[in-house]
């Protein structure tokens, strides 16, 4: 039986005090606490789940040490319910959850397919590999996992062989979306890129290009038309729309204040306690952004604020790890070490088991 709607004022209030989640108990800010051993992780093993990219598949690509694999985050109010893939299942029975955004929803949508796997291990499943859209399928429940890759959300148009990224515009996207029942939206990093690595040629508006404009403007503007597109297309009483705020990235090793170290590569801890301070102002603007946009749409999308609890993560990355490295690469760590994506198992399927606790307290 679903839950009753909270009421607005409480949407507004939960967003206001960084995103704290009702999960039907006493209300519980899930996002502040702290990592802690606990032998009884991972929940899954890369051996057996087959569908790991192998950029994330750090243990398969050789990474030495597995302690990060073995930590547990404890929220310092409540206590984090524990994931259970069966009951996320029959809940989701006949239901489609769509991860929607970058590579970092694709880490999340490969961490819940793990996870929900190794829980029902003997049920028939089938993947559908696309682009855009990939498509997870567990026949007996009917459940469909999908991920469909939209890294700025908003559309973007080929003029000639010249990419736009259209800020104001979002409805070729959106067809795919429209009939899940479950969207869970991310965007971020692909806004602060240039150089080779910028995946757009102009950005258009309003019928007006612009070369380039405030990076932090831009990403207002297109997640303002996402807000408006969930506002007028989003059938909240059917379908629950999250939103998960930005992945850090851990490159400068100055923030956890080691003088010593070049970036995340060798690093097999967490920041200890609870406090971290990203030195990215970019980061904290993008951040102020999304919290800005949700409050003013109709019914906010429940927002997932995972950033403070990644950034005590910095064990948690590939680092040199990974299958998309040739061995010269490896050799070279400070020059070639992935500190934006995450291993799996690891701390993606942390987002999941918050993810599962939040959906709980609607069906």
């Amino acid at each position: 039986m679903a839950h009753p709607l909270p009421s607005a004022t409480l949407l507004l209030s939960l967003l206001y005090s960084a995103a704290t989640l009702p999960i039907n108990l006493p209300l519980c800010n899930l996002f502040s606490g702290q990592w802690l051993p606990d032998s009884s992780f991972p929940l899954y093993q890369y051996s057996s789940c087959p569908i790991i990219d192998p950029e994330f598949n750090c243990q398969l690509y050789g990474r030495p040490d597995s302690d990060y694999l073995r930590y547990r985050w404890k929220p310092a109010a409540c206590k984090l319910p524990a994931f259970n893939g069966t009951d996320f299942l029959v809940k989701m029975r006949g239901k489609t959850v769509m991860f929607v955004g970058d590579s970092l929803g694709r880490n999340q949508w490969e961490s819940l397919i793990c996870m929900l796997a190794a829980a029902v291990p003997l049920s028939a499943a089938v993947m559908l590999r696309g682009d855009p859209l990939s498509t997870y399928k567990f026949l007996e429940y009917e459940v469909s996992v999908a991920f469909y890759r939209a890294p700025y959300l908003v559309d973007i148009d080929s003029v000639n062989g010249i990419r736009i990224l259209r800020l104001d515009s979002i409805d070729k996207n959106g067809e795919a979306w429209k009939e899940a029942d479950v969207l869970s939206f991310n965007s971020g990093h692909w806004w602060t890129h240039t150089a080779a690595l910028q995946g757009w040629d102009y950005m258009g508006e309003d019928g007006a290009y612009y070369r380039d404009m405030d990076r932090v403007l831009a990403f207002e503007k297109g997640m303002s038309t996402w807000a408006n597109w969930v506002d007028a297309n989003v059938n909240t009483t059917r379908t629950r729309v999250f939103f998960q705020s930005l992945s850090p990235t851990h490159y400068n090793p100055m923030e956890w204040k080691d003088p010593i170290s070049r970036n995340c590569y060798g690093e097999t801890t967490p920041v200890s306690g609870s406090n971290y301070t990203s030195n990215s102002s970019a980061e904290k603007s993008m951040l102020q952004v999304l919290r800005g946009v949700l409050i003013s749409m109709r019914m906010p999308a429940y927002f997932l604020d995972i950033t403070r609890l990644s950034e005590l993560r910095k064990d948690g990355h590939p680092s040199i790890y990974s299958g998309d490295l040739t061995p010269q690469q490896r050799a070279n760590p400070d020059r070639s070490s992935d500190c934006s994506h995450w291993c799996l198992p690891g701390l993606p399927d942390t987002w999941n088991e918050i993810f599962y606790a939040a959906l709980s307290f609607f069906f």
